[in-house]
């Protein structure tokens, strides 16, 4: 598959990316990750041994891309899942806040 990371244009395939991770030790990973046989590598260090371009080159994103691309389980930073939607305003709340009035309880008024 041909991808383009830091502005480089790249040939990789699954195999090419096992074969090169092979024996590389995973650092901690502590923003994005990428698992790869049965390691989770950091989407930098990935990216560095793959295109052997220093990680200051090229962005996470554009090697999760390519990484998802070729069939490989691409992970969030951990806690970057979203957070719960806030609770939904009464219609009064709602009515209240459109008139410029201010949200509260009739206790809190």
């Amino acid at each position: 598959m041909r991808c383009v990371i830091a502005r480089y244009p790249f040939d990789l395939t699954k195999s090419g990316v096992l074969d090169s991770m092979k024996g590389v030790t995973p650092e901690p990973v502590i923003g994005e990750s990428v698992t790869i046989g049965r390691r989770r590598y950091p989407v930098k260090q990935v990216g560095e041994v793959v295109t052997r371009q220093d990680r200051r080159d090229f962005s996470g994103g554009e090697v999760t891309r390519a990484m998802a691309r070729l069939g490989f389980t691409c992970h969030p930073a951990p806690g970057a899942e979203p957070a719960s939607p806030a609770p939904a305003a009464t219609p009064v709340e709602a009515a209240s806040a459109l008139l410029g009035g201010t949200v509260g309880t009739p206790q809190e008024l």
